[in-house]
């Protein structure tokens, strides 16, 4: 089974102003902390988590890496803002921070072309 490969019949011009170099640096960086498999899929499991938030103790049993390796993935989604941490106990619980999310989601929406097919 091929994928069909919609045609490009229209584009919009640019309506938005282009990123200046300071903010290209700054969503490189925030892309590049969930370009990793891992730190995607744990950006997705905090985000689907009932409640909004996930403590480290059910996200370690969802890969086969050890602790301390889950923990330096958390650090670089915390380092880059998409996640925050509160501890509670010995426990770190972990929530999205959904405003990062949304500006994630309006640099890729924004001009994007109009993809019809025939």
């Amino acid at each position: 089974m091929s994928k069909q490969v919609l045609p490009l019949l229209c584009c919009s011009p640019q309506t938005g102003e282009p990123l200046s170099a300071e903010e290209a640096a700054e969503l490189a960086r925030v892309f590049k902390a969930i370009a990793d498999p891992v730190r995607l899929r744990l950006l997705s499991l905090i985000a689907s988590h009932g409640g909004g938030q996930a403590c480290v103790c059910e996200l370690t049993g969802a890969f086969a890496l050890t602790g301390p390796t889950i923990s330096h993935h958390l650090r670089v989604l915390r380092e880059a803002g998409l996640i925050d941490g509160e501890r509670r106990g010995t426990w770190i619980y972990y929530r999205v921070r959904p405003e990062l999310l949304a500006q994630l989601s309006a640099v890729l929406v924004r001009d994007v072309p109009v993809m019809v097919s025939p």
